[in-house]
């Protein structure tokens, strides 16, 4: 897939992001494409306080999602892209379907197990090395949710 097509996908993960901002749920979306066809396989944005469950994250839930329409546990072909960099958690997750590659946005310093934090995917006992692309619409994203974490402190 291109850069055009990484950004096409992002747009699309961005859109789940606000869906989950509308449901005063922290704005992060995620999709899974096909990489093989380029169809949209799954789509979800945090619904962690929805559900009352903290593994509720937009990546776990579209993984989930994705896992189950392929009825298989691992989707090799498939490529996920989040508006934020994933935490350790989904970062476990993401190995263990055997995702081909992760576009993310934005970087998250504090949270972020990709690139910042733990560095999941470069850990001796992660045993499914990953494409990763990084960066694709993070200005969007990283606005998004400082806009969301301003208005809650405003409240």
């Amino acid at each position: 897939m291109t850069v055009e097509s990484d950004n096409t996908y992002m747009m699309l993960a961005l859109e789940e992001a606000h869906l989950a901002q509308m449901r005063d749920e922290v704005p992060i979306g995620a999709i899974v494409v096909d990489s093989t066809t380029g169809d949209v396989i799954a789509r979800a944005g945090n619904r962690t306080i929805e559900l009352s469950d903290p593994t509720a994250h937009a990546e776990v839930l579209a993984i989930r999602e994705a896992c189950q329409k392929a009825k298989s546990q691992r989707i090799p072909t498939y490529d996920l892209y989040v508006t934020l960099e994933p935490c350790t958690m989904c970062a476990g997750a993401i190995s263990f379907a055997r995702i081909r590659k992760l576009v993310f946005a934005a970087s998250d310093k504090k949270g972020g197990a990709v690139e910042s934090g733990t560095r999941f995917f470069e850990q001796p006992s992660c045993h499914h090395k990953i494409k990763i692309v990084s960066g694709i619409e993070a200005e969007k994203s990283s606005a998004l949710l400082k806009s969301y974490f301003k208005a809650k402190r405003t409240k």
